[in-house]
């Protein structure tokens, strides 16, 4: 029961750092080549949760098995994609409203 619920557990940090990760060292890198902004991460794992009996019905996985599933493999290259998608619209965002700002033209509005 343990053991299955440690691989489970394992996989869902897995699963959870990686997405971070590429999240990270994408926008990290664009970041540094496009438009030199330093973006920081800092994650947290996700906690163990208690097994339940549901474990037991589910025949053990063998040492061949890999940790990450193409579903896996799925969530995280989806989670990501979406994350950068957010984070790049804010960043590009930000960016032109920075631009309009110093924009001598503007006109001033008191």
């Amino acid at each position: 029961l343990w053991g299955r619920n440690v691989h489970d557990s394992i996989a869902k940090f897995l699963q959870f750092q990686l997405t971070v990760n590429v999240v990270a060292v994408v926008v990290a890198f664009t970041g540094a080549c496009v438009t030199q902004v330093r973006v920081t991460w800092a994650g947290e794992g996700v906690p163990e949760q208690p097994p339940t009996e549901e474990l037991l019905l589910r025949r053990p996985h063998g040492r061949d098995h890999p940790l990450v599933s193409p579903t896996m493999l799925r969530n995280i290259l989806g989670h990501a994609l979406y994350q950068l998608l957010v984070i790049f619209t804010f960043l590009f965002a930000a960016l032109q409203r920075a631009q309009r700002a110093q924009d001598p033209r503007r006109e001033e509005r008191l």
